[in-house]
């Protein structure tokens, strides 16, 4: 790959990338409500299953081996984007959090992807952004930057090295 087209920066979202989809509140008091099961209950399992993966190791590691910036571009509620920074410690890895809750803006409104851009100073060509959402994948590629429709692991790994950015599993498993 060449300097010009080289990866120095990767956008990655949360919810069903770096960390498993999380359901909002509202959803769990209306299953509780619907099973008849005790809430504060079903909120402490719900908690539990907020199972770190392998994504994260990945693209930390990532941002070592290739000095790239790391930017969150997610739609997830203000509360549940707090637990998880702090939780799963993303700030020790990720440069900035272009998340909904704190700049008022969504995907698929391409602006989330604009602002990104402008907090982050890198041109779109030099970005690949991991998102599980077919359709936000497009609107990021409509502006320029490269995406992979992320479904699992080992695709993902692959697809980021067509982008010449490869890991090393030992690195990974040796940090779990």
């Amino acid at each position: 790959m060449n300097k010009a087209t080289a990866i120095t920066c990767v956008f990655v979202d949360i919810g069903g990338v770096l960390l498993t989809n999380g359901w909002d509140r509202l959803s769990r008091k209306r299953a509780a409500k619907h099973f008849e099961l005790v809430l504060p209950e079903m909120e402490d399992r719900h908690h539990l299953t907020f199972d770190t993966s392998e994504m994260i190791k990945l693209v930390a590691q990532l941002k070592v081996t290739y000095g790239l910036k790391i930017a969150v571009v997610s739609n997830e509620a203000r509360e549940l984007n707090a637990y998880r920074i702090r939780t799963f410690k993303l700030n020790e890895f990720v440069d900035s959090f272009v998340s909904s809750c704190f700049v008022h803006v969504r995907k698929p409104d391409a602006d989330i992807f604009r602002l990104a851009l402008d907090i982050v100073q890198v041109p779109a060509r030099q970005i690949v952004y991991i998102e599980n959402t077919p359709m936000f994948v497009q609107i990021a590629e409509g502006l320029g930057i490269r995406s992979i429709l992320h479904t699992d692991y080992r695709s993902t790994c692959a697809a980021l090295a067509s982008f010449g950015l490869h890991h090393d599993d030992r690195v990974i498993r040796d940090r779990g």
